[in-house]
């Protein structure tokens, strides 16, 4: 029997609480990590943005396909589904917060890390395997707190915040956040040494399409500081785009950090954000979509794990989820650094196609 993280939004927090609490679902580019799920393993349920743990699922049945709308109005991109039976699941305020000493000294991924360091490891999305040692504490803990009278404060301020609003398209709803400029978050100084942080991360992403067989662009102005830390085989890096779009389109396209290119077709659009605002990376991506609404490429948002809920306010601001085709959080996800370092540490690399990015991304929602 395994453990597998399994993370919830306060959106869909909420939604699973008013439900029976007898399906979960993941979206479908999580399909291959779904299928290693077995009946009788045990999910351990997480809240993002409020980072605090809210309850254990066992697998019944499952996975399956099922595309009738069951948590989110209108579409509801959680398909690939399991039967499951609730062994707890916590009200709000008992849900417990990660950094609790009883909680944050026990976990093998973060009891070594000092107040303020990089714990989020398996929590960067769902399906990931927990350590057994953690998945027993966690089962053990929650359905305690679910029956005793203990509580743990909310901020009720914060988790409005969180809780993103739900607003009319012409088409269907969508989630829309609208961020507090004054709030502050814990990111790095845009200093020398985060802007190689960055090129650093743009030459694996380089190397990590090169394995896979794509042809790859960088921007002209980006060239030297990359090629210092990634040496491509000849005819890999491009020094013009196949494409047959206008002077716009095309100026557009060429300033994107990385593109990774089948033929005369862009496979996947990457952009490395190391300031603080993440405007710049967004505002390039929705000007793609808006100068080409029919677009069909993935494309990522690449930044440190600390600016993980930045980026996630950001692309749903109304500016984003208000894009003519369709929001920006549903064609844009997020790829963390740290995600960058795995896929390029994975065992037969030239053999794995670029679909595995699909286990590594986030959505906004």
């Amino acid at each position: 029997m395994n453990y597998w993280t399994n993370l919830f939004t306060p959106e869909t927090f909420e939604a699973f609480s008013r439900s029976d609490r007898t399906v979960s679902g993941f979206r479908e580019s999580q399909r291959s990590m779904a299928d290693k799920v077995r009946v009788g393993d045990k999910f351990i349920c997480y809240m993002v943005r409020m980072s605090r743990w809210i309850g254990v699922l066992e697998v019944v049945e499952g996975p399956f396909t099922d595309r009738t709308p069951i948590f989110l109005p209108d579409e509801d991109p959680f398909v690939i589904r399991f039967r499951v039976r609730t062994i707890a699941w916590l009200p709000l305020e008992k849900t417990i917060p990660i950094h609790e000493p009883e909680v944050y000294s026990r976990l093998t991924f973060t009891r070594d890390v000092k107040p303020g360091g990089y714990w989020l490891g398996p929590l960067r999305r769902s399906l990931v395997k927990l350590h057994h040692d953690d998945g027993v504490f966690l089962e053990e803990l929650l359905p305690k707190l679910q029956n005793d009278d203990r509580t743990f404060a909310i901020d009720q301020e914060q988790y409005k915040r969180a809780l993103k609003q739900r607003i009319q398209r012409p088409d269907r709803s969508v989630a829309v956040s609208v961020p507090d400029d004054k709030l502050t978050f814990p990111e790095e100084a845009v200093d020398a040494s985060l802007e190689r942080e960055s090129i650093r991360i743009q030459a694996t992403l380089c190397r990590i399409g090169e394995a896979m067989g794509f042809k790859i662009w960088v921007p002209p102005a980006d060239r030297s500081r990359v090629a210092e830390l990634w040496s491509p085989q000849a005819g890999v890096l491009l020094d013009r785009l196949p494409l047959n779009y206008d002077e716009t389109t095309l100026d557009t396209i060429k300033r994107i950090d990385v593109l990774w290119l089948k033929g005369r077709a862009i496979r996947r659009a990457f952009e490395v954000e190391h300031s603080t605002a993440i405007y710049s990376g967004l505002l390039r991506m929705a000007d793609l979509c808006a100068l080409l609404p029919n677009i069909n490429v993935p494309l990522h948002i690449v930044a440190p794990e600390s600016r993980r809920e930045k980026v996630f306010q950001e692309i749903t601001r109304p500016v984003f989820s208000l894009l003519e085709d369709s929001p920006l959080s549903e064609r844009c996800t997020y790829l963390a650094y740290g995600s960058v370092d795995e896929l390029a540490n994975l065992d037969h690399l030239p053999h794995t196609t670029d679909s595995v990015l699909d286990e590594f991304v986030e959505y906004a929602e």
